[in-house]
């Protein structure tokens, strides 16, 4: 499920904003649209005064970030393309620096091996002070190999979203990360206490954060008394980093098998066709089985809205920037700081996917 209008135009002009000049044709690739839709969003835009076209591309109404290229510090943010999630946590971050009077130039690292480093020494050798990075990590293996070069970039360094391995080479670098294990924790939390008492999760297996959410989500469940059964899955595969992978599992067959009356899904497309399954199957959402859903970025759109636990994007960005100034302002000479690791915590958004268990249910 694609986003609507309104959140396609405000992340088209966030790229304006902070690159000051895009093209249409590089934009609607990054935001996985088409040339066309992108471009009507580009006139809409300039319609309402937000925003100047050209010949095929979009210019900030403001000159000052293209006159401060060459004189003005800058920071540089590398995220993965087609991460509507981590768009969030760049909203954050830009105000940040903004008001540190810091420019931020930010990397869209394309879906191949090796992307976030071919942007990370581009971004070097273009002068930034400092980064702030959100590696795509699609498996155990992929962050091993980038924790290598991490740990030797010339500059100071912020993961964001992202949390090194115990040992890693990363292990003593700054991180903000949003606390997973306590986001499932309210989801798990608040279905025990609508009286669901089998309960599956199904989670990705090309994110860090969906890896996170199986293992806090089986120590979780397995812990609690009033849990009588439950279940983690995979509902898509690392795949090839090319296509988003196909589900790996039928869902609704799982539910039917555990006799789940409640399901937590990573992440909201996700959880959003699990809903459409359920009811081509006669399964009515929440009346015969409750679905939470986890991110928080397209769930509140759903027939129905959906109950979500939604991580602190925003902020995310917002402490990792303020984070990796603070480093960058250490004086020379004085005496180091101490490595920072940040979590922050999610909440929860209860809306009309979840109700409390029939009295026949449980």
């Amino acid at each position: 499920m694609r986003e609507g209008a309104a959140g396609r135009r405000e992340r088209v002009l966030e790229a304006v904003r902070t690159r000051g000049e895009v093209r249409v044709a590089q934009l609607a690739a990054e935001l996985d649209v088409s040339v066309v839709t992108l471009r009507r969003d580009v006139e809409e835009l300039a319609r309402l005064g937000q925003l100047r076209r050209g010949h095929g591309v979009a210019r900030s109404l403001s000159p000052v970030p293209a006159q401060r290229d060459a004189s003005g510090p800058a920071v540089g943010l590398i995220v993965p393309e087609n991460h509507s999630y981590l768009f969030e946590a760049v909203r954050g971050a830009r105000t940040a620096l903004e008001a540190a009077g810091v420019r931020m130039a930010l990397h869209i690292a394309p879906h191949q091996p090796g992307a976030e480093q071919a942007m990370a020494q581009q971004a070097v050798q273009q002068g930034v002070s400092g980064l702030l990075v959100s590696p795509r990590w699609h498996t155990a293996d992929s962050a091993a190999r980038d924790e290598e070069w991490l740990a030797e970039l010339a500059v100071p360094a912020v993961l964001m979203e992202r949390r090194p391995a115990p040992g890693s080479p990363l292990h003593a670098h700054d991180s903000v990360r949003s606390d997973h294990w306590y986001g499932a924790h309210l989801a798990v939390d608040h279905l025990v206490s609508l009286g669901h008492r089998r309960i599956v999760l199904a989670a990705r297996d090309d994110s860090p954060t969906g890896r996170t959410l199986r293992a806090a989500f089986a120590q979780i469940a397995g812990e609690r008394e009033e849990v009588a059964r439950w279940a983690v899955v995979l509902s898509a595969g690392p795949g090839d980093g090319a296509e988003r992978p196909a589900s790996l599992v039928d869902l609704p067959a799982v539910l039917r098998e555990h006799g789940a009356t409640a399901a937590v899904l990573h992440a909201d497309v996700d959880a959003l066709m699990l809903v459409q399954q359920l009811r081509e199957q006669g399964v009515r959402v929440p009346e015969d089985c409750s679905v939470v859903a986890y991110d928080d970025v397209v769930a509140a759109l759903g027939s129905p809205p959906l109950t979500a636990v939604a991580p602190p994007k925003e902020e995310i960005g917002r402490a990792a920037a303020e984070l990796l100034l603070r480093r960058l302002h250490h004086p020379r000479g004085a005496a180091p700081e101490a490595v920072r690791r940040i979590e922050l915590l999610p909440e929860l958004k209860v809306r009309g996917s979840t109700a409390r268990v029939a009295a026949a249910g449980g």
